[in-house]
């Protein structure tokens, strides 16, 4: 596969060889504008960008200092400028432009400097040219090079956006915080979580929500000595809708970068803003865990073992429910609607997720996230659906073929063709995190036993994570697991005895060909 970062890696390079760090572009002898904070506070980061290697022009007419007065108009925190030539057709003119802008107008946002800078020269470079942030990204710069280009930047008393995505940048993080706080830096340092991945330009909404949880845990780790005064996170990337950019709130970052979507319509700025700061008080108020964060969580712990996350559904009583957690159930599932067999008596819902969270206390194992189903919003049992939710006896909602929202919960897709699968393709464009897929039988609405035609779930498995449901059973699952490596598998009516009486020779069958461990 192409690594595209290795390639404008390499063509920077060459560039700065040819024509220095300038890259031939006339560079201030001196900064002129005072230095302003970078992101003090939960905020946007809007872009100015003209293209990308992964959709060719964006925005080709970009002018930089009117789109950066909308952003500023808009209320951002911070405006970031890519400066990158070959492949986002950007340049260290428009920097300097939105710098002096900003200064003109009160310094009301930071700018950053978006760019695969290589070398500690450029941040001077960047400095000179006004900007008051500069881009590291940890994997293309090794330990000791991100270190000397961040004492730079501390030393012209400018902040770092050092961009993570994996176990080993978060390491590096680390160290660069503690290299901030001992030259009393820290809160010149945001870390950044790309959506994006830079090697292949492929999106997953829940990568920096991952990273965000281990960086969390590592900060705990630490002695009170080590631990970093303050950590902020920031999600950039693949945000399209202001709906996502209201969910990317709602999961406690600290700010959000937005790219393609305000570059293409600068005019929609104070949307995304607002949802942002609108989803972020969300946040603050709620005080609870949200849904994604536990299958982050959850996500983590099983990536080391590389097994799938598995959700038993249909449960009906705390005998099943206990007999699914013991044997690793990751989520479990209450059908709400009266008009299925697997209906669960909803006032019994309390008991079975009492007792199963009682029974993962005792046994000092993880308790599994109680999913609500629901097929109709505008149904008596999705509105207590929505109670349970709000009360924390459930953690999500499963909207089956009915639209629902990121924050609740996550949809449920029939996919049976090709125009099925391009509503899928949207769902995930539009920056759903995770979308269940399911088998198609007319006046069912689940645990038939039928499955999704193979060559669809391969197809579905291109447009983001599977989450694959349909016709998993004892029998299959294993040849499930190893030719469409989904990363979580929603099970029904293959472990049971009886519509909503599950066997529990069979959930230990399963759990037992999957390889799963309880954790």
């Amino acid at each position: 596969m192409k690594n595209i970062l290795k390639e404008i890696c390499d063509r920077r390079l060459s560039d700065i060889a040819q024509k220095g760090y300038s890259y031939a572009h006339e560079i201030p002898e001196k900064r002129i504008r005072p230095v302003v904070p970078f992101l003090p506070d939960s905020g946007t980061i809007l872009e100015i960008k003209r293209a990308s290697p992964s959709k060719g022009d964006i925005a080709p007419d970009l002018d930089p200092v009117k789109t950066a007065e909308n952003y500023i108009a808009a209320g951002t925190s911070a405006i970031s400028v890519l400066t990158e030539e070959n492949y986002f057709k950007g340049s260290l003119e428009d920097l300097k432009k939105v710098a002096a802008l900003s200064d003109s107008l009160g310094n009301k946002a930071a700018v950053l400097r978006k760019d695969f800078l290589l070398e500690p020269e450029e941040i001077e470079v960047a400095y000179k040219c006004g900007a008051d942030a500069v881009l590291l990204i940890a994997r293309i710069l090794e330990l000791e090079k991100l270190l000397q280009m961040a004492q730079k930047a501390f030393e012209l008393g400018i902040s770092i956006l050092l961009e993570l995505r994996d176990e080993e940048a978060v390491e590096k993080a680390f160290h660069v915080l503690k290299l901030a706080k001992k030259m009393d830096c820290e809160d010149r340092v945001v870390l950044g979580v790309n959506a994006r991945d830079l090697k292949t330009f492929t999106i997953d909404m829940l990568i920096p929500l991952k990273i965000k949880c281990l960086i969390e845990e590592k900060f705990l780790a630490l002695t009170e000595k080590d631990r970093p005064s303050k950590i902020r996170i920031i999600s950039e990337s693949g945000v399209l809708t202001k709906e996502a950019s209201l969910l990317t709130g709602t999961l406690g970052f600290d700010g959000i970068l937005i790219g393609e979507a305000v570059a293409k319509s600068p005019e929609k700025a104070a949307e995304f803003v607002s949802s942002f700061l609108e989803g972020s008080a969300l946040y603050h108020e709620s005080g609870k865990e949200s849904f994604w964060k536990l299958i982050s969580g959850k996500l983590n712990r099983k990536e080391k073992t590389g097994k799938p996350l598995v959700k038993i559904c249909g449960i009906t009583n705390s005998d099943d429910g206990i007999c699914a957690a013991e044997n690793g159930a990751d989520l479990i599932g209450f059908i709400f609607e009266k008009k299925f067999s697997r209906h669960v008596d909803l006032n019994g819902v309390k008991t079975i997720v009492s007792d199963v969270r009682k029974y993962c206390s005792d046994k000092k194992i993880h308790v599994p996230a109680f999913v609500a189903v629901i097929t109709d919003t505008e149904s008596t049992e999705s509105h207590i659906a929505q109670k349970y939710l709000s009360d924390g006896i459930v953690n999500a909602i499963q909207f089956h073929g009915c639209r629902g929202n990121a924050i609740s919960g996550y949809e449920v897709i029939k996919v049976f063709d090709d125009e099925s699968l391009r509503d899928l393709e949207k769902r995930f464009v539009t920056g759903s995190v995770r979308v269940l897929i399911d088998a198609f039988v007319a006046g069912a609405e689940g645990g038939t036993g039928k499955k999704i035609p193979d060559n669809l779930v391969e197809k579905a498995s291109t447009f983001g994570k599977l989450w694959l449901a349909g016709g998993i059973n004892c029998e299959n699952v294993k040849s499930v697991i190893e030719r469409f490596n989904p990363e979580l598998i929603d099970v029904s009516s293959g472990v049971e005895a009886a519509p909503g009486k599950k066997d529990h020779e069979k959930i230990r069958m399963l759990f037992s060909r999957i390889g799963s461990q309880v954790l």
